[in-house]
């Protein structure tokens, strides 16, 4: 059915008038005309009588008008529950313990008003939380996604570079450095269990090992952080790598140490996609807190040549 019919046809209903619904409607009294005759040969009732002084309701007219005006409040409704603001913005931060999901909670910590959710793709690679962004399962994603595989229809913002930090038990030798760079690790064994092949972190970490000749390797069951943690107190050789914003707990007694990475800082490129002209206003807002508020990109950042800038 026709909505511009059923809303020119309560128009006139109410006004009484076919030209008063045309100045109302900003069309012309033939267009209110055609429009109100299509709607009665659809419906297959008469619906306004003409008289000298304008038109009235007829009797089907009448029991079909509060139909007609649930009919518009309904898609009133619809229109204005999708209306940019009008919902929370959805946000896939991936990890809650990373970088990504840290500095939305910090934007919302400074604009508690703002109404978003924070979810977790955490099964997803890059190119299916571009597809659910694409789809509309989410408003944006944070990811490492190369720009020559960014679908048509997103855009891409390179808004969070998170530095890396090497994470060792006490009795590991770089234990007590103040700082190491990437060369100081080649020698080391750098365990990330979790890693998943055809992920974007895979392809993050396989670069950065061949880039600095590193041994990471994601050997044996995952079977959690706290399992991560226990395993490199008890080590004397295992190291993991973590994100200076990423947010780990382990018992006292563990005393495990994270050590700045420098000279370069190897960074992990989070890109933020969204629906390429999302006018949403936290999306905004959360796009412009980044550029101005959010963690500055170290001078010396590494990342592998794939990540847009």
């Amino acid at each position: 059915m026709d909505v511009e019919a059923l809303r020119t046809f309560v128009a006139v209903a109410e006004g009484g008038q076919f030209q008063a619904a045309a100045d109302e409607l900003g069309v012309s009294q033939q267009a209110v005309s055609k429009r109100i005759a299509a709607l009665e040969r659809r419906i297959e009732a008469t619906l306004l009588v003409r008289t000298s002084r304008g038109s009235r309701l007829s009797l089907d007219g009448q029991v079909f008008l509060p139909h007609a005006k649930k009919v518009l409040a309904a898609i009133a409704l619809a229109e204005q529950a999708v209306r940019p603001g009008s919902r929370p913005l959805r946000v896939d931060v991936l990890n809650r313990r990373i970088s990504p999901a840290q500095a939305v909670y910090r934007f919302y910590r400074l604009h508690p008003e703002v109404d978003l959710d924070a979810v977790t793709l955490s099964t997803e690679n890059a190119a299916q939380a571009a597809q659910a962004v694409l789809e509309g399962t989410v408003d944006a994603s944070f990811r490492a996604l190369p720009a020559d595989q960014v679908p048509d229809g997103i855009s891409a913002e390179r808004l969070l570079d998170a530095p890396l930090e090497l994470l060792v038990g006490p009795g590991h030798p770089l234990a007590g450095a103040p700082w190491v760079s990437p060369a100081d690790l080649a020698s080391h064994r750098i365990w990330i269990p979790g890693i998943r092949p055809g992920t974007e972190w895979a392809a993050f970490y396989q670069a950065l090992s061949e880039a600095f000749d590193l041994s990471v390797d994601a050997l044996g069951p995952n079977f959690g952080d706290e399992a991560l943690m226990d395993a490199l107190a008890d080590s004397a050789s295992l190291a993991t790598l973590v994100g200076s914003g990423d947010r780990y707990l382990w018992t006292q007694t563990h005393d495990l140490r994270r050590i700045p990475l420098h000279h370069p800082t190897p960074v992990y490129p989070h890109v933020l996609l969204f629906r390429s002209g999302d006018q949403h206003p936290v999306l905004t807002a959360l796009r412009e807190h980044l550029r101005t508020a959010g963690p500055r990109a170290p001078h010396d950042g590494w990342a592998p040549g794939w990540a847009d800038r």
